[in-house]
């Protein structure tokens, strides 16, 4: 029975993609800006017909997460996840409450790090949060759904997500074949979320490598006296010579501890990027609200660095400890922007 059921999906997923490969650019140009200027401020709920059980309403809000997805270039097994769990959390009814203080269609909590109350009603916002939570989860590609929709949602109920994917399947089949999604373009929000490289530089040292387990961002091998710049936009929450390191007006080594001169900018979405190793104090100081591509101190060796570079962390859910840490090379593709330079070099720096 089970094998049925998964082939009838299969079947319903390969129409899924056969039908929005046919579908234009949801977006002018088709990859995102990295200059903050650039953000279009204009989004727009989809209008659509009502699909199957389903209302115009319901409809509606499934096409923007299908367009999201899209637009992200999710695989369109994750445009099912993220259904499914919409129809779990909402009924894929744009809820302005819910359990405590849980908001939208995915029912995504303020206090949790998921955005704002404003951002979290806006369907475009609440689906590409989804999704680039989905993102993080190892193989969500080939495991069930509900298991990847519970990794995600963290919810009291972690079974109950299997009983939407066939209607998941069925619904996002019948929005692809309609053969147009709704333009979804970037919100105010997503202009605050713009992520920029801090340094155009070869990244020489990746995320948790099986030699370095517990590196917990990416080192750019850029040259001493190198402006860093924000990766986004956000408040300064850190900005210290890292207690550890002692002296971090010295060249650091392999045997230095720590950071040494160090900042952390926490965005409006509670992402946190870090940056280590500066030559000198930072340029901001801690409650300093930057802009994107502002310069917030320059690339040294201080702390445990045997060379001057950059080590850039980023961390979800303002969460500045090494549970929060997630490989920055998978966000920028998430987000297809680039991260450092497409050139690469050998050596290792610490």
């Amino acid at each position: 029975m089970l094998r049925i059921a998964g082939a009838a999906i299969a079947c319903l997923i390969f129409g899924v993609t056969a039908a929005v490969g046919t579908v234009a650019h949801l977006i002018p140009g088709g990859t995102p800006s990295t200059n903050p200027g650039n953000c279009t401020t204009v989004a727009s709920a989809a209008r659509a017909a009502p699909a199957g059980r389903w209302t115009a309403e319901q409809t509606a809000n499934a096409t923007v997460i299908v367009a999201v997805g899209n637009r992200m270039h999710i695989p369109s097994r994750g445009w099912v996840i993220a259904v499914a769990t919409a129809m779990q959390e909402s009924s894929l009814h744009n809820l302005t409450g819910g359990d405590r203080d849980s908001i939208g269609l995915f029912q995504q909590r303020p206090s949790q790090g998921w955005g704002t109350p404003t951002q979290l009603h806006d369907p475009a916002y609440a689906a590409h949060a989804f999704y680039a939570k989905l993102l993080q989860v190892k193989g969500w590609q080939t495991m069930p759904l509900t298991r990847a929709a519970q990794t995600v949602q963290q919810s009291a109920f972690p079974d109950a997500y299997a009983t939407w994917e066939t209607p998941a399947t069925t619904l996002v089949a019948a929005i692809a074949r309609r053969g147009h999604l709704p333009t979804v373009v970037a919100s105010p929000a997503d202009c605050d979320a713009t992520f920029i490289s801090p340094v155009i530089a070869p990244i020489v040292s990746g995320f948790r490598t099986d030699g370095r387990p517990d590196h917990n961002g990416v080192d750019l091998a850029a040259k001493q006296g190198t402006p860093i710049r924000a990766a986004h936009a956000g408040t300064v929450t850190v900005a210290e010579c890292e207690p550890s390191t002692g002296n971090c007006n010295q060249p650091g080594s392999a045997s230095t501890p720590g950071c040494g001169w160090y900042v952390d900018i926490t965005s409006p979405d509670q992402t946190l990027t870090r940056y280590c190793h500066m030559l000198h104090r930072p340029t901001v100081h801690v409650g300093r609200k930057v802009k994107t591509g502002e310069v917030i101190g320059i690339v040294g060796q201080s702390g445990n660095a045997d060379g001057p570079h950059l080590h850039f962390e980023i961390h979800l859910h303002k969460d500045p400890s090494a549970a929060g840490a997630v490989d920055p090379i998978g966000f920028y593709k998430a987000r297809h922007l680039t991260l450092g330079s497409a050139q690469r070099s050998a050596p290792s720096l610490n």
